[in-house]
């Protein structure tokens, strides 16, 4: 083992310090300040003594990070800096709450109790993700700082992921796309967001990631070159009219890049909106801003062709996490579409750094769209019986769409996001408006509930006291608050009916001559597949549910049982180890921690095969199923059931052949599709299983299900079919 040079290590723990304190802006003006931060300093330093990080540095230059990622990057004060300096010490040390209050205040002690609650150990029975979401909204509704320094924790993990096992890397990785990035997007944290974006794609997809890097690398000089000539007719209006300003290329997020190949399923060189120009002026007086904005606006048109349905106007209604800014998209000189993107030093401040500028540039008393968003958080909770993942559901719901602006009938504006129907308007107006609502006049015409609204749209809600809420609302509405009432009330109109059902269920028992109190009624839900008591009676009143087969189930000692409980068959998963006889089929895979050879399928949506990074999930009926880690489903997987996620990994290949697909597109021309089957099956001697070709405008589209034995194999026939003459590019599908 290495000699740890514990001299060297302080000196570049006081150092990390010092750069703190650099950035700490208001530990500079105030002495007092300072002197607080070094005592929570002094005390992370002393707890964590002991205490190293997977990477082998000491565990304290975690906490300085975290709080470096505070004051530089969002923006934070002085709270926050001793915060996230102390934020892991309640939980992994001996220093209780009572004691950081009793050093530093209530206020410290409340954010560090969130801290310390959000990282809390939750039973296993729930997710632990959708547990922890739980808890992140609850103290993002007492103090939003505690989420910003989970976010910033979040952050420097990310950063630092390398250092841990590569399933640990997977599963933060798809909690942090699934619940931080989206916070980080909606408390507008937009560089932070994309950087979260980044660093979890870049540990999903590695050489996608690199492959991407290298592409923007390679074209980063012609970039710059068209940038500046694009700007320069821009820069001479914008001087002739005496405006202070900064024009700077925005370059677009890997990630963002990745989503947009895959979903318009487009190569890297035909997406367009690499980048966006940002121009950025210095108003003095904010009144001003508005109109300084659109003269900006004025002089880039002059100059170059606006796409009027790509226009923005982020400034006149600035969306609910405080963005402000005015865009559009321009056709350049060399016949590209290229976004611009006017705002102020102010905006640009508040979209960088979110929740901390918008504060700083807030007017005392008024009541800000970021200020309703949080009234909406606290709004969502009190609806306290709400399943955590259904939590989850509704509420990321809200978080990446856009908006629309509507209007009462008497002019009152309510922001919605798009998508939105009238019945998602009547619950913005009131929770009783909602649940009576009949109809709605939508621009003085009578529309239906599912009617979806438009910006601009006066609408009136039509009521009747004998009107309940539907089963089929749910399929129409968009808004959290909306589907969250519907629920409650459906639950509780499901609760009349389902204590008849509870009545049925007890008459059988007592048929079986058990006494109803001795039952286990999670083994009952488990047999019936439902998801709750309530269910299960629910089903039983309507005879969704057959009790004859209570048959299946035996009673031992006067209580009833299945005759095979789902943990013994998910334990039998774990613990037993299948022998080839057993299986027919030979095994490839070894799976869980001791690396056993177990009983497994491969995964419809994604049809991993030999050479593909891959994982296990255990599900309730059908044992493990092995999907990719690139699987369109992981990251909802991972985050909502990690702790059904096991480790799994390909050994010595064998004679095996496994089902893929690929989406070959090209030029029609005669004699194309036989010269690729000609590939397919005569000189790479591969199986086909279903084939099928499209043409339409001369361009070719077909698809190809085939038989190989692993990566290296797919990979030289994908190889050996864009030969062909012909053929533009060649892509794996999945199902």
């Amino acid at each position: 083992m290495a000699q740890i040079d514990t001299e060297r290590e302080k000196k570049e723990i006081l150092q990390a310090y010092k750069d703190l304190l650099k950035v700490a802006k208001h530990a500079k003006k105030d002495a007092a300040t300072k002197k607080r931060i070094r005592k929570a300093f002094d005390i992370a330093v002393e707890a964590h003594k002991n205490d190293r990080r997977k990477s082998g540095e000491p565990y304290i230059f975690h906490p300085i990070a975290v709080a470096r990622i505070c004051a530089e990057e969002i923006g934070l004060g002085a709270t926050s800096i001793i915060c996230a300096l102390l934020h892991d010490t309640v939980e992994d040390t001996d220093i209780t709450i009572e004691e950081v209050e009793k050093l530093f205040g209530k206020k410290e002690a409340l954010i560090i109790d969130g801290l310390t609650k959000i990282s809390g150990v939750v039973d296993n029975n729930v997710s632990l993700q959708a547990e922890n979401f739980r808890k992140v909204l609850l103290t993002l509704s007492e103090d939003v700082r505690v989420i910003l320094i989970k976010i910033a924790d979040r952050l420097h993990n990310m950063r630092t992921i390398d250092s841990m096992r590569r399933d640990k890397q997977l599963k933060i990785a798809s909690e942090t796309l699934f619940l931080y990035a989206p916070l980080a997007h909606r408390l507008g944290l937009h560089s932070i967001k994309s950087e979260l974006e980044d660093l979890s794609f870049k540990c999903q997809e590695p050489e996608a990631f690199k492959e991407l890097v290298s592409k923007l690398k390679k074209t980063q000089e012609v970039r710059e070159r068209f940038i500046t000539k694009f700007s320069l007719p821009i820069k001479k209006g914008l001087e002739e009219k005496g405006f202070k300003f900064e024009i700077k290329g925005r370059p677009k997020s890997i990630y963002s890049i990745w989503n947009k190949m895959n979903k318009k399923n487009i190569p890297f060189e035909e997406v367009y909106d690499l980048f966006a120009i940002r121009i950025i002026i210095d108003t003095e007086k904010e009144e001003n801003e508005k109109s300084d904005c659109w003269q900006v606006y004025s002089v880039v048109t002059d100059y170059y062709q606006p796409n009027i349905d790509r226009l923005r106007d982020w400034i006149s209604a600035p969306k609910t996490n405080g963005y402000e800014s005015l865009q559009t998209t321009v056709m350049s000189p060399t016949g590209k579409w290229v976004e611009v993107q006017i705002r102020t030093k102010r905006m640009d401040d508040i979209a960088e750094k979110g929740f901390a500028a918008h504060w700083k540039y807030k007017e005392g008393g008024v009541e800000s769209q970021f200020d309703r968003w949080i009234n909406q958080v606290r709004e969502l909770l009190e609806s306290t019986d709400t399943n955590a993942l259904d939590l989850i559901d509704d509420f990321k719901m809200n978080l990446f769409t856009d908006e629309i602006y509507v209007f009462t009938p008497n002019g009152d504006m309510k922001n919605l996001p798009t998508g939105a129907s009238a019945l998602d308007f009547a619950f913005a107006v009131h929770t009783q408006v909602g649940i009576t609502c009949l109809g709605a006049k939508v621009n003085n015409k009578l529309v239906p509930l599912s009617y979806q609204l438009n910006s601009g749209d006066q609408v009136e809600i039509l009521t009747s006291n004998k009107q309940k809420p539907k089963e089929d609302w749910l399929n129409f509405v968009q808004t959290q608050k909306a589907k969250s009432r519907i629920k409650s009330a459906l639950k509780d109109e499901k609760r009349i009916v389902a204590e008849e059902g509870k009545i049925i269920l007890e008459k059988e028992f007592k048929k079986l001559k058990i006494s109803y109190h001795n039952i286990s009624l999670k083994e009952l839900e488990a047999y019936y597949k439902v998801s709750s008591t309530l269910d299960l009676y629910y089903k039983i009143a309507i005879n969704d549910i057959d009790l004859n087969h209570l048959k299946s189930f035996v009673v031992k000692k006067g209580v009833l049982r299945p005759k095979q409980t789902i943990q013994k068959r998910v334990k039998s998963y774990f613990g037993v180890s299948k022998s080839l006889k057993e299986t027919p089929k030979k095994e490839v895979l070894v799976i869980g921690d001791n690396m056993e050879k177990l009983d497994y399928k491969l995964a419809n949506c994604c049809n991993p095969i030999p050479g593909d990074e891959v994982y296990g999930f255990i599900t309730v009926t059908e044992g493990i199923k092995i999907h990719k880690t690139s699987c369109p489903n992981t990251v909802q997987l991972m985050s909502n059931y990690a702790y059904r996620v096991i480790k799994a990994q390909w050994i010595d290949e064998q004679n095996i052949d496994f089902l893929t697909g690929l989406k070959i597109v090209g030029f029609d021309d005669v004699g194309v599709v036989n010269n690729i089957t000609q590939v397919i099956s005569n000189e790479l001697h591969v199986n086909m299983r279903s084939l099928s070709f499209d043409s339409h405008d001369g361009i070719f589209e077909g698809r190809v299900m085939v038989f190989v034995k692993d990566t290296s194999h797919l990979t030289n026939l994908i190889k050996n079919l864009t030969k062909v003459k012909g053929v533009r590019n060649v892509d794996r599908i999945n199902n």
